[in-house]
């Protein structure tokens, strides 16, 4: 008789289980800043005392509401989880400050406080006392560790020059002077234009997460660029001009038809669907022409070609540049299109992902979001608030591809829909993925098609996860299912 080799017999055994992907997780639920800061959230709470710098009752008043809502900005973004404390990310960036820092020790005498803001805006700002963010689409964004190391120099110049602290005082003396009193009694007196004019007259320092904030900025720039040469980092003024575009993402057009990437999945496809079917002057024919000169949030700083313009002679003549390591760039990316699909910002978060797929990436996480995009579409429609879901951007400030993609979304009938959530469900990727995003699938099939729609199944669903993952980052999503 003839007798088969054991070790032949493990190796076909081997070989014969399924391959299942190593994609880890991106981070751990205590990662998210209600967690992982709130010892800080606290000390800040504390530590943060409006200081008595005024004699006139009313002005000091006026500060102490201001100062009092910068604080509670910074708390509130810490537990809402607007923050994340990722190692790898987190210990890039850092590692930047920390440069900085070690080489400018008389003017940065104490490390600042970072924090990783989770917004695909490509942004950092600086709070002041000491605590600069940065956002993870300013690391997508950035080419280069010295262009993302130039924003980061500029937050801590802020953060130097106390100019978050002097915009504070500057925005208390102007609410408490007779000026500002005078002003808005014109407005409230007038006939016309009330809402336009009142605007204007309130129009100063405020806290946001998206925008820039628009005061001392050459002063900024120039502290920036003295502190990069003291770093031995280098400086080069044409990052000014790749900024003044990074609100232009989804004008980028995608290489293939908005149908072909859903066909690659086995969907089927009506072109029907990226055609508007209503009728009025806010459908008609719209020339998707160039739309680059349109104010937009990066507008509320000096225009870009101006800091260009004053920068430009301090650029570094062939200066050393490092790529942003893959493994960094490609990570703060996923975090950043969970946290849009967290927030169910679906269109903007699919349309990433299909420019990722449009940019030769196979991981199939990237397929794995695509499920969770539709089948989280379906929840919404399920739920009657799919239009919320897909969050409709004007026209202006997308190309063409977005606003099929946009009006399939918002189109495509519930049954159809419904379709794609069962087909997608049973993908071929699913065999190599991990456990947590199989379980995750679990759940989402429970949300968008278990026959069983009441919150107390959604409820149970949510906690069988939670036990199971409780380490995971889905806890994100599941929590908000889970009885309170």
């Amino acid at each position: 008789m003839y007798r088969v080799n054991p070790l032949i017999t493990f190796i076909l055994t081997i070989i014969s289980i399924p391959v299942v992907s190593q994609t880890k997780l991106l981070y751990s639920y205590q990662d998210l800043s209600h967690a992982y800061y709130q010892k800080q959230k606290d000390s800040l709470t504390k530590a943060w005392v409006c200081p008595a710098i005024y004699k006139d009752k009313n002005t000091q008043k006026k500060y102490k509401e201001i100062w009092d809502e910068r604080t509670q900005f910074i708390t509130r973004a810490i537990e809402a989880d607007n923050y994340v404390h990722d190692n790898e990310v987190y210990s890039y960036v850092d590692g930047i400050i920390n440069q900085l820092v070690q080489a400018n020790k008389q003017i940065i005498p104490q490390k600042p406080l970072l924090l990783i803001d989770r917004s695909s805006s490509a942004n950092a700002y600086a709070i002041g006392n000491n605590i600069i963010a940065v956002n993870l689409g300013l690391i997508v964004f950035s080419q280069s560790r010295e262009e993302l190391s130039l924003a980061i120099a500029h937050e801590l110049s802020h953060n130097i020059l106390t100019h978050p602290e002097t915009a504070m005082k500057q925005r208390a003396e102007w609410l408490s002077s007779d000026e500002y009193q005078q002003s808005l009694n014109a407005v409230l007196n007038s006939k016309y234009e009330r809402l336009s004019r009142l605007k204007k007259v309130l129009e100063n320092y405020s806290f946001s997460r998206s925008k820039h904030q628009r005061y001392h900025e050459s002063d900024a720039d120039s502290l920036a660029i003295i502190l990069l040469k003291k770093s031995n980092i280098t400086f080069n003024a044409d990052f000014f001009l790749r900024l003044d575009s990074s609100d232009n993402i989804y004008q980028h057009h995608l290489k293939n038809p908005v149908k072909q990437y859903f066909i690659t999945y086995n969907l089927s496809f009506d072109d029907s669907w990226t055609r508007k079917r209503s009728k009025g002057l806010s459908t008609r024919a719209y020339s998707f022409r160039d739309t680059s000169g349109i104010e937009d949030s990066l507008k509320t700083h000096p225009e870009c070609v101006e800091r260009y313009n004053k920068t430009k002679p301090f650029t570094v003549s062939q200066g050393i540049y490092n790529a942003i390591p893959a493994n960094i760039h490609d990570k703060a990316n996923k975090m950043l299109i969970w946290n849009m699909y967290s927030n169910m910002s679906l269109t903007p978060c699919l349309y990433r992902i299909l420019m990722e797929k449009d940019n030769g990436n196979k991981d199939e996480w990237y397929d794995f979001m695509i499920h969770n995009i539709i089948t989280g579409l379906y929840y919404a429609d399920r739920e009657l608030h799919r239009f919320n879901a897909i969050g409709v951007t004007q026209k202006e400030l997308i190309s063409q591809d977005y606003y099929e993609l946009q009006t399939m979304l918002e189109q495509i009938p519930r049954d159809k829909l419904e379709q794609y959530c069962k087909v997608i469900q049973e993908a071929g990727f699913w065999k190599i993925m991990p456990a947590s995003e199989r379980a995750l699938k679990s759940f989402l099939y429970t949300l968008a098609l278990d026959p069983d729609n009441s919150e107390k199944n959604k409820a149970r669903a949510a906690k069988e996860f939670d036990v199971a993952n409780s380490g995971s980052m889905y806890c994100e999503l599941t929590q908000n299912f889970e009885t309170k």
